[in-house]
Formats: structure tokens, C-alpha cells, sequence
């Protein structure tokens, strides 16, 4: 059986004065096999030993041991999750804004759409519709004023 965390073992031998150095490991077909390799081989092999063992050492001591659990990780979140109640009054928000805007005159809701939801400054929506800025602040301003007025309408109910 191939074992990753090591998958060779390394061994020098001194015959007749002479060093040997031998590299063994288990083949694909699970057959060991031993091989004599030069002294450069051998050696970075040994510097790879190292290495592997020194990143090894880096993850264990950089992993996470706790247990995670999806309570512990939303904790940890940077942003939580809303709770039920938020989702629900945002979403009435969002539609009674929709509807708010809906019900405004074309022009007032094209200028507030364009300078609210694009972007766009009261200049360039002017450059757009051939009128001035002030006609198009003014536009803007009563647009969110009836919006507000809608808003406090239903919070009132």
C-alpha cells in the first residue's frame, strides 16, 4: 500500500571504503522496489525530506482543530445573516418602495430612477433631458417627498 506522508525511505551503505546510496520505495503494482542512486540524488532527496516534513509541520500548526459548525462559522462571518424578521420587513420595504416609485409621473420617476438608482448627477440628467438642473433637482426632491409620504403612510397602518 502507497503511503503519501512517505512514500520512499533512503538509506546509505559503506561497502570496501566506497558509499553507497539506495532509494526504496513500493511501485504503482504494490511490488517494493530498491535502487542505487547517485550521491546528488540522494541528496536532494534528503533535501526534500526536509522540506515536506518542515511544510507538514507548518499546516499542523496552522490547522484548524475545532469543530465547525455552521452556527460557529455564521459567528465568525463578517456580515451575519439576518434573522427572519429583517428579511421580511426589508423585502415590504423594498416593495412599497417599487410601488412608491411605480406610482410617480413619468418624468419624476425617470429623474429619480437616473439619479438614484444610475448614478447620474442632476447635470448630466439635465445634459439628457435638454432642460436645466434645477429642473431636475426640483423633479428629484418631490419624487422622494412623496415616496417618504407613502413610507410614513403605511409605518402609520
Amino acid at each position: 500500500m502507497f503511503d503519501y506522508a512517505n512514500p520512499y525511505t533512503l538509506r546509505k551503505e559503506e561497502a570496501c571504503g566506497i558509499t553507497h546510496f539506495y532509494v526504496a520505495f513500493t511501485d504503482g503494482q504494490g511490488v517494493f522496489r530498491e535502487t542505487e542512486v547517485s550521491r546528488p540524488v540522494y541528496l536532494e532527496f534528503l533535501r526534500f525530506v526536509k522540506v515536506d516534513r518542515s511544510m507538514r509541520h507548518y499546516d499542523e500548526r496552522h490547522r484548524e482543530f475545532s469543530e465547525l459548525t455552521d452556527e460557529a462559522l455564521f459567528r465568525r462571518a463578517i456580515c451575519t445573516p439576518k434573522s427572519l424578521e429583517e428579511t421580511v420587513f426589508d423585502r415590504l420595504r423594498d416593495d412599497l418602495i417599487k410601488t412608491a416609485v411605480e406610482a410617480l409621473p413619468e418624468v419624476q420617476r425617470r429623474r429619480f430612477v437616473l439619479y438614484h438608482e444610475f448614478g447620474l448627477t442632476y447635470e448630466q440628467i439635465a445634459g439628457l433631458e435638454g432642460c436645466t438642473k434645477r429642473a431636475v433637482k426640483f423633479s428629484v426632491d418631490l419624487a422622494k417627498k412623496k415616496i417618504c409620504k407613502k413610507i410614513e403612510n403605511f409605518l402609520e397602518k
